[in-house]
């Protein structure tokens, strides 16, 4: 074993994955009741701004190319939906909601 490295002394030996035990402690506080979950609501908001530009793009191009009309339907479909999230996100966000 000449390749190894000495281990440091009641030290984890490298590339050592935690137990559940160990990482649980590292996440909560001194009485053990972890944080308050974080919703990702700026990555929400980019991921539902996308969405709206994209499928509000695609249902023009696909109006504009004469294709099916469900298809057009589908891709306006999806960019309302991005647009009402967008709307619930914007309120969250003005009432103080972290993320």
């Amino acid at each position: 074993m000449a390749g190894r490295k000495p281990r440091a002394r009641g030290g984890a030996p490298p590339g050592y994955r935690m137990r559940h035990d160990e990482r649980w402690a590292a996440v909560t506080n001194q009485y053990g009741v972890p944080p308050p979950p974080r919703s990702a609501l700026t990555l929400r908001l980019i991921l539902a701004t996308f969405g709206l530009l994209v499928c509000a793009a695609a249902a023009i191009v696909f109006a504009l190319l004469d294709l099916p009309l469900p298809l057009i339907l589908v891709a306006a479909l999806l960019a309302v939906v991005a647009a009402v999230d967008l709307v619930v996100i914007t309120r969250r966000k003005l009432h103080g909601e972290p993320g």
